[in-house]
């Protein structure tokens, strides 16, 4: 199984958000998580649940 590199992952995830000039928490209601959920996959700290 392929594994996501979080850290590059949130820099993408940053870079996106900012173009389209989105504040975490704008994002993160789009989502439907929290605004600290969208600060941790930015800074590539969030853990999987691994089954």
């Amino acid at each position: 199984m392929y594994q996501i590199n979080n850290e590059k992952f949130g820099q993408f995830l940053a870079e996106i958000r900012k173009e389209k000039q989105m504040t975490q928490k704008e994002l993160a209601e789009k989502l439907f998580v929290s605004d600290k959920t969208v600060s941790k996959w930015e800074r590539g700290v969030s853990q999987t649940k691994r089954y």
